[in-house]
């Protein structure tokens, strides 16, 4: 039996999953609903808390994401973050205007005195991550300010009679140092909210979910070799037997050396696989493509041809697995309805074609990486599996800025290849989320052998991150990049020029396109 949840509505925030990902993290049951889902709805599924997310609105434009009043009159406990506390505020009776100030990034939050314990755990100038272009200027009938930052007057607020609190801060992303313990404080001595929700119960409900929603048909998978796709080839071969086949598709993206790895590791783990050669089909199609929305849903469209004519070659399959995560879904289209902006278009989301001949079995679509990884250890995979770094599944061709050729692929392979052998070479390997070169659309002016060169420019990416959502970037030591750089240049011809990337993500996204 399903138990009742912490419900999180959906105001539009990129970071909306996290927060329900924070909350299972806690062993405690979590839903995400739309902002506008019904009273009666969200009365039907007894939830226990309610948590507003963020989201790119302002309360005061028409069209706005709106809150319901009579949701603050159930008698639960309210968490409102960013926009969420924003809209808490204005249905209360408070004023949200422009901020003079705009805050992005991490900022010293220090809490007021004489507030409730809620807010023991930050002390003055506790960093927190902000992200928002309206404050609060007014706190609502009943309410007391319940922290600031230097720019931001009503950073917190709270009322304790009602059971109703609000951050202008993100808790929910590792940049605010206390902002898990914060939430579950939150949940725990506030709410009252015991454990009630493990990961094993999650694999042991999709499991049931895969054999009663296939029944007796066959199901096929696109097998990347991935942490995501291996696990869910794991989990719908758990659940389906025989009537399970796996099919890796060789696009010409891969890196250096992918294929015989991935046909190594995956034939150890007992997996069914079809290796399918469709490295000219790719090419041809993305030939002249530059634009990073075209390649993606060109790859995407590719994809499924590929796996239709497979699939008629071998009969009539209905059903197509994928290893689809949360963090291409909320960037591709808002998962759950709410307004979430489209960031770009993931090959297995936002790129597949509007109509399918297939019905999509996406056991992984509400989890972030950490915790398929943590599956993946469930279901027995080695460290070797569970550590193996993310790989796009558009592969190389978004990694190559502008048109994607055969002279630029090698280029490329050549240069990340380095890359990734230096680094795993190195004591950084168990502390990088990723690591990987890009190729840009630029040529620079070079003296090589006392001649003129005009060759490529190569960037270099390092990156650590949680949950893939948000990232920071790793400052290589110079002596590993003087080495990577001076590689490169001595041995992949084309490339004159190495530059380091140093954007965290958001602003950027991990990969460039």
């Amino acid at each position: 039996m399903t138990p009742s949840p912490v419900l999180i509505l959906d105001f539009g925030s990129q970071l909306t999953q996290n927060i329900a990902r924070r909350v299972r993290e806690m062993e405690i049951y979590s839903e995400i609903l739309p902002a506008s889902a019904p009273l009666a709805e969200i009365r039907r599924r007894q939830p226990l808390a309610l948590i507003l997310s963020g989201g790119p609105s302002s309360v005061y434009e028409p069209g706005a994401p709106a809150l319901d009043p009579a949701l603050l009159d159930l008698g639960l406990p309210v968490l409102g973050i960013c926009y969420g506390m924003q809209i808490l505020a204005h249905v209360a009776g408070g004023k949200v205007e422009r901020a003079k100030v705009r805050e992005y990034g991490v900022q010293p939050f220090t809490p007021a005195k004489d507030v409730s314990p809620l807010w023991d755990l930050f002390r003055p100038n506790s960093p927190v991550l902000m992200s928002h272009g309206d404050n609060i200027i007014t706190p609502p009938p009943g309410f007391t300010v319940a922290g600031h930052t230097e720019t931001t007057p009503v950073a917190a607020m709270e009322n304790r009679k009602k059971g109703l609190y609000g951050v202008q801060f993100h808790p929910e992303v590792t940049q605010t140092v206390a902002g898990v313990d914060f939430l579950r404080h939150f949940l725990r001595d506030i709410c009252g909210i015991k454990k009630n929700w493990t990961l094993k119960g999650y694999l042991d409900r999709h499991v049931e979910e895969i054999r009663a929603r296939v029944g007796t048909d066959h199901l096929i998978c696109a097998l990347s070799g991935g942490i995501d796709s291996t696990v869910t080839a794991l989990l719908c071969h758990r659940a389906l037997g025989e009537r399970f086949h796996a099919f890796f598709v060789d696009n010409g993206l891969l890196r250096k050396n992918e294929l015989p790895e991935m046909e190594r590791d995956l034939s150890s783990l007992g997996i069914p696989l079809e290796i399918i050669d469709a490295r000219d089909l790719f090419l041809d199609r993305l030939k002249g493509v530059a634009d990073p929305e075209k390649k993606r849903k060109t790859i995407g469209r590719t994809f499924i041809d590929v796996f239709v004519r497979e699939a008629r070659r071998r009969g009539t399959y209905r059903y197509l697995a994928q290893g689809t995560l949360y963090p291409d879904v909320i960037e591709s289209v808002s998962s759950f309805g709410g307004p979430s902006a489209v960031i770009k278009s993931h090959h297995n989301v936002g790129g597949l074609p509007k109509r399918m001949p297939f019905e999509l079995v996406e056991p992984l679509r509400e989890l972030f990486k950490d915790e398929v990884r943590r599956l993946g250890r469930e279901l027995g995979l080695s460290d070797r599996f569970v550590s193996r770094q993310p790989f796009p599944g558009p592969g190389l061709a978004i990694r190559i800025l502008g048109s994607v050729t055969p002279e630029r692929l090698h280029i490329l392979r050549e240069a990340d290849a380095i890359v990734r052998e230096e680094v795993e070479n190195s004591p950084l390997r168990s502390e990088l989320w990723q690591y990987f070169a890009v190729l840009l659309p630029v040529k620079s002016v070079g003296v090589m052998g006392d001649a003129r060169t005009y060759e490529n420019v190569a960037a270099i990416r390092a990156v650590c991150s949680v949950d893939g959502m948000t990232a920071d970037v790793h400052y290589l030591d110079p002596g590993l990049l003087g080495r990577i750089s001076h590689r490169i240049i001595a041995t992949v011809p084309g490339i004159n020029r190495v530059v380091f990337d140093i954007s965290p993500k958001p602003p950027s996204t991990i990969e460039w396109e």
